[in-house]
């Protein structure tokens, strides 16, 4: 698989096909002074809630390095960039008034994108709450849905007439999940009621986005999802397997599609939440069409029965689960530095049962990347592990085109070595390496590699 040549693999996709890179704001902006406070500005003040200590300033300086940073996407051949708004930047109290120096900034990179021809792609939320809203208690309080469709409306109307597509969320499991029950992402808090009520909310929130980005003007808005394929690693991890599968993949899915919260995870659930915030009208908004869906890819996960030691892999802890039947996470061996299962196949499979669950939706995989120990030997890095992890996943991207999979796009994660939410800059994910200290840019092998594929 790994051997395949740029010009076979560029020549394995449509001659229209999308290859873009992706950020997201908190990340790597910088300059928190500059905006209202989020919830990760709060989050990553908890003594090690971060595991290196890093905070929101400088990230990557990215509001200084505007120009730079474009030029380098414009270097790499791409045809378009997805970068989230920071909605604390652009509303600093959450709601009515529009920051002029907030949205100007935006300005200035959808329009220095255009000038280059690379097509703004545009993400509402990437998981920077202002703060303010979540002490009015966030995503839990039933009221935030209509508060984050008021915000989206305010992008379109700015921004709708230069942006190819709008996603509303990104990944809201893992707002869900992470922040709510395993308790490692802001805002922190560990109560499985709470996770699977915000998981709920969130799509609902999604669904009134779609509506207020169309009323607004927008006619391509979108949503992004983290699925995967749950594999059952031994006997005996059935019901654990279908669990994980239902919360990570089909209750999203299901609702997105109109049929609602899944019977057998209502019953799995029963002893966390009667469900009861769960409303008609709420389920219809979930159900809103959107025009295509976004699918984060990054590794499988693998199920077996419980043991002695869990995996440490990040992300794969069973807290993450409310509900679970006891069981274990089980990646197997090529890891990433995340220790994240190396399985291509995984994306395949992904695109594939996605498509069966939304057989009208086009898909956009719309992160997909690897994160390794990379090193600065005279001036330069090589890094072929992730070059490997590239080929690999994009050929599991054109065989998905080959099974009839509507796939339009790729975009690589990440364009810069950046703040890797709880795992600060231990973890780094660019195919442009950042000095942490002097913010200077070096494009990778991967860069390189990426280029060869996508101007071939």
């Amino acid at each position: 698989m790994n051997d395949i040549s740029p010009i076979a693999l560029r020549g394995s996709f449509p001659a229209d096909f999308v290859f873009g890179v992706a950020t997201s704001s908190w990340q790597i902006e910088g300059d928190s002074q500059s905006r209202g406070e989020s919830i990760w500005d709060r989050f990553a003040k908890i003594p090690g809630a971060i595991v290196d200590g890093s905070t929101g300033d400088p990230a990557c300086d990215h509001i200084n390095r505007l120009d730079e940073d474009v030029a380098l996407i414009e270097n790499l051949g791409v045809g378009a960039y997805r970068f989230s708004v920071s909605w604390p930047r652009f509303m600093p109290d959450g709601r009515g008034a529009v920051s002029a120096d907030g949205a100007g900034f935006y300005d200035r990179l959808i329009d220095s994108l255009l000038e280059r021809g690379i097509q703004p792609s545009m993400t509402c939320y990437h998981w920077d709450l202002p703060q303010v809203l979540q002490d009015k208690g966030g995503w839990l309080n039933p009221d935030m849905g209509r508060w984050f469709a008021d915000y989206a409306h305010a992008l379109g109307e700015r921004y709708g007439d230069r942006v190819s597509m709008v996603a509303t969320l990104n990944e809201p499991w893992v707002s869900a999940y992470l922040g709510y029950a395993a308790g490692v992402h802001a805002p922190g808090e560990v109560k499985s009621a709470h996770a699977l009520e915000v998981a709920y909310r969130l799509m609902v929130a999604s669904g009134l986005g779609i509506r207020a980005l169309r009323d607004s003007g927008v006619t391509n808005p979108g949503l992004v999802l983290n699925l995967t394929t749950v594999r059952l690693d031994q006997p005996g991890a059935e019901a654990a397997r279908e669990h994980i599968d239902l919360l990570h993949n089909v209750f999203f899915t299901d609702l997105l599609a109109g049929r609602g919260v899944p019977e057998k995870l209502i019953a799995n659930t029963e002893a966390i939440t009667d469900w009861s915030f769960v409303t008609d009208e709420g389920l219809d908004i979930a159900a809103e069409p959107i025009s295509w869906l976004g699918v984060n890819y990054y590794t499988p996960l693998r199920v077996g029965r419980p043991a002695d030691t869990q995996s440490d892999a990040v992300g794969q802890s069973l807290a993450a689960f409310p509900g679970v039947p006891a069981a274990t996470t089980r990646p197997k061996p090529p890891f990433t530095t995340m220790g994240w299962e190396v399985d291509p196949s995984g994306l395949t499979a992904t695109l594939r049962d996605t498509a069966r669950a939304l057989p009208e939706v086009p898909l956009w995989v719309t992160e997909n990347g690897a994160a390794y120990a990379d090193h600065v030997v005279d001036g330069e890095v090589y890094d072929p592990d992730r070059v490997s992890y590239l080929r690999g996943h994009l050929q599991a991207a054109a065989e998905a085109i080959a099974e009839g999979v509507d796939l339009r796009g790729y975009f690589c994660w990440s364009l810069l070595d950046n703040l890797e939410w709880a795992e600060g800059r231990t973890q780094t994910f660019g195919i442009v390496h950042v000095d942490p200290q002097t913010m200077e840019r070096i494009p990778k092998a991967s860069y390189e590699f990426y280029r060869s594929v996508v101007t071939a």
